[in-house]
This record gives C-alpha cells, sequence and structure tokens, in this order.
C-alpha cells in the first residue's frame, strides 16, 4: 500500500514538474539533469549501504534496460510535454498496463482474453479524445505520439525486468539502470552549464525536485511490487496516477483541463481497468482447445 501510495504521489507530481523544468531546459537537458541528481542521491545511497556492481555479463542488458526506462521514456516524454499539458500526458502514460499486458503476452505467453482487448480499443478511443481536446494540431499530435512511445518504452522496462529483480534485488538494479542511463545521457552535455546560468530558479528547482524524488523513489516502489508480484500488478498504481497529477498540475500550473480532455481521459482508465480483468475459465479452455 506504501509503495503505491509513493508511486501514485511522486510520479502524479513528475508532469507538472516537467513543464515547469521546460520553462528553462530543453527536454534533452531536463532529462540530463533529472538523471544527473538521481545518480548522485544513488551513490550516496551505494556507499552506504556497500552495494555490489553487477556482473560483467549483465553490462549490455543494464545499458539496454537505462536506455529504454530512462533516457528513451524521460526525452520523449520531455519533448512531448512541450505541447501537450501534463494532465493529458499524465493520461497518455497511463496507458501503460495496455502495453504491459500486450508484451507479457509476447514475451513470456501470458494469456490475454477477449475484456483486455476490448479494453485496448476503448483505451485508444480515449486517447484520440485527449488528442482532440489538446487541440487536434500537427505538433500536438506528435507530441501525443511521443508519449505514447516513452509509455511503450517504459512498458517493456517493467516487463523483462523481473528475472534481473530477482538476481540482484530491486534497489540496486533500478540503481544499475538509472547509472546507466545517466552515462547513455552524457551526449547532451554541451550546453548544459549555459542553460544551468541562464536558468530561472524555479525551473532548476523543478530539475532537482524530478532527479530526487520521481526518479528515484517510485522506480523503486515500483521494482519492489513487481519483485513481490506480477508486472501488472506493479502498473496498477498508473491507474490512479492521472487523478494526483490532474490535481497536482491544476495548483501548480493553473491547467484547466477541457471537458473534451477529461472525458478522453475517463474513457482511457475505463479501457485500461477492462485489462484488468480476469480470463474466464471458459476462455482458458478455448485457448488451449485451439493450441
Amino acid at each position: 500500500m506504501a509503495a503505491h501510495a509513493l508511486i501514485i504521489l511522486f510520479w502524479g507530481s513528475a508532469f507538472a514538474g516537467i513543464r515547469h523544468g521546460l520553462e528553462g531546459y530543453s527536454p534533452e537537458h531536463l532529462s540530463l539533469l533529472r538523471l544527473l541528481v538521481g545518480s548522485i542521491a544513488l551513490v550516496v545511497y551505494a556507499g552506504k549501504t556497500k552495494m555490489k556492481l553487477p556482473e560483467l555479463k549483465d553490462w549490455p542488458i543494464i545499458f539496454l534496460f537505462g536506455f529504454l526506462g530512462f533516457a528513451v521514456y524521460q526525452t520523449a516524454l520531455n519533448i512531448g510535454e512541450k505541447s501537450v499539458s501534463a494532465g493529458a500526458a499524465s493520461l497518455l502514460i497511463s496507458t501503460s498496463p495496455v502495453f504491459i499486458g500486450l508484451l507479457g503476452r509476447i514475451f513470456f505467453k501470458e494469456r490475454t482474453g477477449k475484456m483486455y482487448w476490448l479494453g485496448a480499443f476503448i483505451s485508444i478511443a480515449g486517447i484520440l479524445l485527449i488528442y482532440l481536446g489538446s487541440g487536434g494540431e500537427l505538433e500536438l499530435g506528435l507530441g501525443v505520439m511521443l508519449i505514447l512511445i516513452a509509455s511503450l518504452s517504459e512498458s517493456l522496462y517493467f516487463v523483462l525486468q523481473k528475472e534481473f529483480l530477482n538476481k540482484y534485488g530491486a534497489l540496486p538494479f533500478t540503481a544499475y539502470t538509472i547509472w546507466a542511463a545517466t552515462l547513455l545521457m552524457l551526449v547532451y552535455t554541451p550546453g548544459l552549464g549555459a542553460q544551468l546560468a541562464e536558468a530561472p530558479v524555479g525551473a532548476t528547482a523543478s530539475a532537482i525536485y524530478l532527479g530526487l524524488f520521481p526518479t528515484v523513489i517510485p522506480y523503486f516502489a515500483l521494482a519492489y511490487i513487481t519483485a513481490k508480484s506480477r508486472a501488472s500488478e506493479a502498473a496498477s498504481s498508473l491507474y490512479l496516477t492521472p487523478a494526483a497529477s490532474f490535481i497536482i498540475a491544476w495548483i501548480w500550473l493553473g491547467e484547466e483541463p477541457t471537458m473534451t480532455t477529461l472525458f478522453g481521459g475517463l474513457i482511457t482508465l475505463i479501457g485500461v481497468s477492462f485489462t484488468y480483468l480476469k480470463v474466464s475459465r471458459k476462455e482458458i479452455e478455448e485457448a488451449e482447445s485451439s493450441c
């Protein structure tokens, strides 16, 4: 319960924090600064707990997870939020359970019934309404697409990591992937110093907040839940994150969502909820008989 609450609170605030941080930083530099702050905090944690380094043979997969779960996710989300509101972005990211269910079927042969596919189609309809509520222009369409790419990348990270969570533990493996992502994002170091000097204090404070809280704590909590249960159970926190995001963005940024966006968000969340319904015994027997 505590882990789910931390995910909802800190990830709900991340979308508003990104919008605020983008007032002083480019999407790439905001992601790099956020990861640098998070990495430093994790180095301190690793030193105090005497965290061991991963086996050399696992380094390539750790860099791949860091690329998917942090570098691609954060950069695509940041770019998307230049044209999509914080609340709408959180709704689009909440489609992760749909991707996770599909990826679980592809990689681990997890069964998905008719309700899952019905939920997926309902979610797509909701996404279209969010797109229309955000303005429906080409730039906004690209922003929506980038945020969906971020959602897919994040889903790949969560679905495929369980074997390594069991091997290294939730906290160390999450730290490894954040460090790997930071190293990959160092290609954007040129220009960061100039933006640090010129950015408003509030934008820099938001970047530091993003690095210390949404970057580290929710991933630890999510990794902990994943290690104790299934990937889909871990992703269920995303179901309530948009509600927190809308409230925080309204208070922090003064963003008032349109009725079309809210209705699209409701439709999307209804669709996502359908993906959690269990497959019936009849559907399982039908699937087995068709194999």
